[in-house]
């Protein structure tokens, strides 16, 4: 076992120990918070595959993180209000099934960085970041004119959606299955970077040219990897409109985008559990300073210089060495 994989099995079992410390004491919010920032992780393993494997800086991620929040709110808004979605003649209704809700938000999320990507990734560089850029203000100001599921006001879910056989509604068994999908995540990603696709993904990261010489194209490798990065990000989305019932045009802002990105530089970029390191932080400095006041965002930019800075690996990095891995 390297360094680095006991280093990511440490950070996973302190999320894990948290929640279940905060039941025996009888502090679900701090469950709630433990389960945000499973969600929060989930978005930055989206987000790692298009950055750390493949390179690609985006800053319109919350695009996708958006769709998937929406995609739970039309469907269970519907479901709320027994309207359905589409008349005949096909006919489609609302549903409150988490698992169902799930797969409309990969789907969505995945067409959505289908398109996006087919147009981004015909740029490179400052280009490639600013075309993100802008589709991610596009879909936040569609949202923010979208008055049938509440424009910039946001839409609000009053219940809960159901799993099957669990409760969602108690705060440790939705942690249960925030952080099961953070596994699930983390696993697939682990598979991608260890498979041939994943290794040639990797030299298109490093050198394009060489890539194409062995007769692989850069461009389709790179599509593949912003679709699924985009599907695990709409995921985590979906997850994150549940757990507060309610869903508003600011989960699409490049805001939202900066935040999911800043999660994976705390961490280290293109480090396995590089996102749960980084959105266990964010969540701790946001519970503990913001009561301090509106401002805090400034020690977590201080805590960001430092580690941009001195530590180049981030946290995971900083503990494990230098050497980049993925175990």
């Amino acid at each position: 076992m390297s360094r680095e994989a006991f280093v990511n099995a440490a950070i996973l079992l302190a999320l894990l120990a948290v929640p279940l410390w905060a039941l025996a004491n009888d502090e679900p919010f701090t469950i709630t918070l433990a389960t945000r920032a499973a969600i929060l992780a989930l978005a930055g393993v989206g987000l790692n595959v298009a950055l750390g494997l493949g390179g690609l800086v985006s800053l319109g991620h919350a695009v996708f993180f958006g769709i998937g929040g929406y995609a739970m709110g039309v469907l269970a808004s519907h479901a709320q209000s027994y309207d359905p979605i589409m008349e005949a003649p096909f006919l489609i209704e609302g549903t409150k099934s988490m698992p169902i809700i799930w797969i409309a938000a990969l789907v969505t999320s995945a067409i959505a960085a289908l398109g996006i990507g087919a147009l981004s990734l015909r740029t490179s560089g400052v280009y490639f970041i600013m075309i993100t850029l802008a589709f991610g203000q596009m879909a936040y100001y569609f949202a923010i004119g979208w008055p049938a599921y509440g424009g910039e006001d946001g839409l609000s879910i009053y219940v809960r959606n159901g799993f099957p056989g669990l409760n969602t509604l108690d705060p440790i068994q939705f942690f249960a299955i925030a952080y099961t999908l953070l596994l699930l995540a983390l696993l697939l990603v682990w598979r991608l970077s260890k498979s041939p696709f994943g290794l040639a993904l990797n030299a298109a990261r490093q050198s394009a040219a060489r890539v194409e010489t062995a007769g692989i194209r850069p461009y389709t490798l790179r599509l593949t990897a912003f679709v699924i990065s985009g599907a695990l990000t709409g995921l985590a989305g979906a997850l994150f409109a549940d757990l507060n019932r309610f869903v508003s045009p600011s989960m699409l802002s490049w805001q939202t985008s900066g935040e999911i990105m800043v999660f994976i530089i705390l961490g280290g970029v293109g480090r396995l559990c590089a996102p749960v390191a980084g959105a266990g932080m964010f969540v701790l400095l946001e519970h503990w300073l913001g009561g301090t006041g509106e401002f805090w965002h400034i020690w977590l930019g201080a805590i960001l210089l430092f580690v941009v800075l001195f530590a180049r690996g981030g946290l995971i990095g900083a503990l494990a060495g230098r050497g980049r891995t993925d175990g």
